[in-house]
């Protein structure tokens, strides 16, 4: 049952769309097109860049979020993690900038990604990539849309060489290997955007390395569900959020007509890259 009955005219789901555009009007601020930033840039413990625009919008995020579900748990990024969140039928899910380093850079493919996770699935998500004036937003049973225009995934039936794929281009180069023909698509950093144009039908699979977590692809997996496509793991199996591991195995995401061809095209892509590690 759901715990938080929503649809697209909801009164909540607006309110994540109005939080994901005000936190996109603070990131601007820092944002240089084309030049580095103007944020204050440091490094995580394991060497990824994070800046001062990461910190604030986590915690206008935090308060806008945590106001509108003051019952929900609490999983960003940007905010030491604790197990509190554990014992929560309901986590707010964020990533306060996916795509850090594009942003950095003065690149547009970064984004805002928000989900509300209900007992390990994503019933709100929204994507906004402020630099390109694009707002992806999704709930449970009601569709999935970009700036208020309904979308759906690539009618694709198979792929071949000319289906649009975005993938890491050592994962490209191991799918071209296990014997997958596509049309390598420019690099999307975010990979919450990766997976928001393959629910819009501008990329007709996308694929991502090992380690995304939680925050990466929750908003964006609701998105696509809704847009007719699938998010999953090479096993098949959906994906749940709100574990206490947050990281993820090779991800592939693919209209749901072609996605048991994607999925099996990536599992003997990694079968292969197993082998080859191991002789």
């Amino acid at each position: 049952m759901t715990l938080v009955p929503i649809s697209h005219g909801d009164g909540l789901a607006a309110s994540f769309v109005d939080a994901a555009r005000g936190a996109g009007t603070l990131a601007l601020a820092y944002f240089r097109p084309g030049a580095v930033t103007s944020a204050e840039i440091s490094h995580k413990a394991g060497g990824s860049p994070v800046t001062e625009a990461d910190h604030l919008v986590d915690r206008f995020l935090r308060q806008r979020l945590e106001t509108l579900v003051p019952e929900a748990g609490w999983l960003s990024e940007e905010t030491a993690d604790t197990s509190a969140r554990l014992s929560k039928d309901i986590v707010l899910v964020v990533d306060p900038i996916d795509g850090t380093r594009s942003f950095m850079r003065g690149h547009g493919a970064w984004a805002i990604a928000i989900a509300l996770v209900e007992q390990g699935r994503p019933l709100i998500g929204v994507v906004h990539a402020p630099a390109l004036g694009e707002t992806y937003v999704a709930v449970r049973g009601a569709g999935a849309r970009l700036n208020d225009a309904a979308i759906e995934v690539s009618k694709l039936v198979s792929l071949g060489a000319g289906a649009r794929v975005a993938a890491p281009v050592l994962l490209a180069e191991r799918l071209r290997e296990a014997g997958l023909q596509f049309a390598l698509q420019p690099k999307i950093p975010s990979l919450a955007l990766r997976i928001a144009n393959v629910a819009s039908g501008a990329l007709d699979a996308g694929f991502a390395s090992e380690n995304a977590h939680d925050w990466d692809i929750a908003a964006a997996d609701l998105i696509l569900h809704e847009a007719g496509g699938r998010l999953a793991s090479l096993d098949g199996c959906a994906i749940v959020y709100n574990r206490g591991d947050t990281r993820h195995g090779l991800l592939t995401a693919a209209p749901a007509q072609i996605h048991a061809e994607v999925n099996a095209a990536a599992r003997l892509a990694d079968g292969k890259a197993v082998a080859q590690k191991n002789s």
